[in-house]
């Protein structure tokens, strides 16, 4: 019994094996599963989805006024008061008081020229006109005694107590004197306008600044020739260019055939291309009553309504010619996206915003319209990159591929 018993105990290897075999093919089927669940997830997700080919366009920084432009005109800013000042006489220049970018008033000594001889020229004016004063003191004492002589001969001629030749000759002695008075007054005034001559060519050695204005270039240094025509070798015609900076304005070109949307002080907007985040105020200073035959434009002058100290001579500018005077809430810039690149799902708005290869579902609040643009805030700034024409089929994280224009 104890035998039959333990032959009993034998495994039988053959439904092992078969047991192995189906828990196997069970977890092969769960990993397929799950595998094709993951994947699916992942496609569904936009994660594993092939690329797709989409438009991209830049969020835009506007200026509301841009939508109450006219017509568009580039050109530069222009100082309307500007002097290359030179020397009325030829000179060594000895000194010079101003760099580029100093602010002169006018009369401020600017440079000087070496002046010994008008110093001595003037000295010697003096000089003359001091003798020539004296010389109208003796005449006047002269006279006045003449005078008294004349007076008393004539009395005495009247009573018959002296000849008429002595009478005659005192009368002539006092028109003597009464002339060399005269002689003596007009010696000063000669002198005196010697002297003012003396003074005008010393005058002429000091360089001064014509109007109120600002240095803009430095054309000669101390020891340069400074000559009114420059034409000897190596010397210079102007000390210094100055401009008024009150009198720029900006010069632009509009062509004959928008010439009748501009009108004189229709207001503008103006931007310099050294400043591109900045607007300017402006206003139709001048149409110029003349054209430029080969261009076929005629040349308008427009004025800065806000004085800056950034506002250079040379500057290049572009000029909008606005329909009305952009109001105090439509001077600062907003952000805008053209209407195409939303999309609406449900009560939001949306936009695709671009992250490398990835779109990103973004929601965005609208403002007002701005032209052909909208305005938009919060979740996108100026400069980001989004979808340009989105369709509804495209989700949150999907892989696109910049189409090429």
């Amino acid at each position: 019994m104890a035998n039959e018993d333990l032959s009993k105990l034998k495994i039988d290897k053959s439904k092992v094996v078969i047991s192995k075999s189906q828990n196997r093919k069970k977890y092969y089927a769960v990993a397929v599963i799950a595998a094709i669940v993951f994947f699916g997830i992942l496609y569904a997700s936009g994660i594993l989805a092939p690329a797709v080919e989409v438009e991209v366009s830049n969020v835009a920084q506007i200026y509301p006024a841009q939508t109450l432009t006219l017509l568009n005109a580039s050109g530069y800013v222009v100082a309307q008061r500007k002097a290359a000042v030179a020397s009325k006489i030829t000179g060594r220049l000895i000194s010079i008081s101003v760099e580029e970018g100093n602010t002169v008033k006018r009369g401020d000594i600017i440079a000087r020229l070496e002046n010994e001889d008008a110093v001595a020229v003037k000295e010697q004016a003096e000089a003359h006109l001091k003798a020539a004063r004296a010389d109208l003191e003796q005449a006047n004492a002269e006279l006045q005694d003449a005078t008294i002589d004349f007076n008393r001969h004539k009395e005495l001629f009247e009573s018959g107590l002296v000849s008429k030749h002595k009478y005659d000759t005192s009368g002539a002695r006092y028109k003597k004197a009464t002339a060399a008075v005269a002689g003596a007054g007009a010696a000063i005034n000669a002198q005196t306008a010697a002297l003012r001559s003396a003074d005008v060519s010393l005058e002429y050695t000091l360089i001064r600044a014509p109007f109120d204005a600002v240095v803009l270039t430095k054309n000669a240094d101390v020891g340069d020739i400074v000559t009114p025509l420059g034409a000897a070798a190596n010397a210079k015609a102007s000390v210094v260019t100055i401009a008024d900076m009150s009198s720029l304005l900006v010069e632009v070109d509009v062509s004959e055939s928008n010439l009748e949307q501009v009108k004189l002080s229709q207001p503008c907007e103006i931007q310099l291309d050294a400043f591109p985040d900045s607007r300017f105020r402006g206003e139709v200073h001048m149409i110029v009553p003349t054209a430029d035959r080969t261009k076929a434009t005629i040349m308008i002058k427009v004025k800065f309504l806000d004085k800056d100290i950034r506002i250079l001579p040379e500057m290049s500018a572009k000029v909008a010619f606005l329909q009305r005077q952009v109001g105090p809430d439509e001077i600062k810039p907003r952000t805008a996206i053209n209407p195409e690149s939303m999309i609406t799902r449900g009560s939001s708005k949306l936009v695709f915003l671009v992250r490398g290869n990835r779109i990103i579902e973004t929601p965005v609040t609208t403002g007002e319209k701005l032209g052909d643009m909208i305005e938009v805030s919060g979740g996108i700034k100026a400069g980001d990159r989004i979808v340009a024409k989105p369709s509804n089929r495209l989700k949150n994280g999907a892989r696109i591929k910049i189409a090429e224009k």
